[in-house]
């Protein structure tokens, strides 16, 4: 796995990277929180290409990699940003990969006419549960009952409050679901999207994580007790350390995830639902260290980590503990029936 980027890769990382310290600060996070999204950052993310950029060259699109995307995803998740752009990317990879039943839907996304989400949880019965993006979003693509839909939310949508401040929803499937696929090909379209969705959050996981040591450091740096930094004591120091080493790990396996769907085909669900279920722990543990480090004023609203606490959290959440994606781990190399 050769992970050493292009010129126009390292480009694509730097200008994505100076768009989110720009629009997506500490402070525009928590001014979105009421409902999850900002709209200001998600139309800057629409200007720059950064939906249509998953999609084919043949399908109005700039046919990035999967490793390009992991890229940006990093990026989006160092800033907790307020926009669902690794749902956006799923979605519309879906929709040119239905061809003609999608085809005018994807066209009206790309034009930035409308928003579309990806459920990485499958439906139960007639309702999709817990839908990132879900309270803001036109479309959501969802397999249901062996059928893969683009369902509108319209009125059909009902906003769940989480700790995360995370615009998610419960929606109810209705007749008017556009069928995208149906039988064995909906169930394939949507595990292939599924393994995209997972690489692209561990990846945003693992940026997160990393970000998250990087105020805690700074933090230890700053705050003095018994006349020295708190950072010198290695009950401080060595938790940071070991976090540290843990995102960079997690970056690692997330971006072999993302290189294995053009390098190791057959490998790509292993290795998608391993590098979420470690990235998630991860972050959980990076978040949580560096929380504790701050001591009281960690738990305030003032301060900026637990906005990546309790985000990162939401995330993971919404497709479920690591447990779940361990599962999808036993069973793509044991086959269906292990446990």
């Amino acid at each position: 796995m050769d992970l050493s980027l292009t010129g126009e890769q390292r480009q694509l990382v730097d200008s994505f990277a100076a768009l989110l310290a720009r629009e997506s600060t500490s402070e525009r996070v928590r001014a979105a929180e009421p409902s999850g999204f900002d709209l200001k950052l998600w139309k800057a993310l629409l200007e720059t290409g950064a939906v249509e950029m998953a999609v084919d060259e043949a399908a109005g699109g700039w046919g990035a990699s999967e490793l390009e995307l992991a890229l940006i995803a990093e990026q989006f998740g160092r800033a907790i940003a307020s926009a669902p752009i690794i749902e956006g990317q799923v979605a519309v990879r879906l929709l040119a990969a239905s061809g003609e039943a999608g085809k005018e839907l994807l066209s009206t996304v790309l034009a930035g006419d409308q928003l579309v989400t990806f459920a990485p949880r499958a439906g139960c019965g007639a309702k999709l549960g817990l839908v990132p993006a879900g309270a803001v979003a036109d479309h959501v693509i969802a397999l249901a009952e062996g059928r893969l839909l683009a369902v509108p939310t319209g009125n059909n949508s009902t906003a769940v409050r989480n700790l995360a401040s995370m615009p998610l929803a419960d929606i109810v499937i209705g007749p008017e679901s556009l069928v995208l696929a149906a039988g064995e090909q909906a169930h394939d379209l949507f595990s292939g999207a599924l393994d995209l969705w997972l690489t692209l959050t561990a990846v945003a996981l693992a940026g997160a994580a990393r970000r998250a040591v990087e105020i805690g450091v700074d933090y230890a740096k700053q705050r003095h007790a018994f006349g020295t930094a708190i950072g010198s004591f290695q009950a401080v120091s060595h938790p940071l350390a070991d976090s540290a080493t843990a995102a960079d790990g997690a970056r690692l396996l997330g971006l072999k995830a993302a290189c294995a769907f053009a390098d190791e085909p057959d490998r790509v669900r292993e290795l998608a639902a391993m590098a979420f279920a470690f990235a998630y722990e991860t972050a959980r543990d990076a978040t949580r260290r560096s929380l504790h480090i701050h001591g009281g004023y960690g738990f305030g609203m003032e301060g900026d980590i637990q906005l990546y606490y309790r985000r990162v959290r939401g995330w993971a959440m919404v497709f479920g503990e690591p447990a779940v994606a361990l599962d999808r781990v036993a069973d793509e190399r044991y086959g269906a029936t292990a446990g």
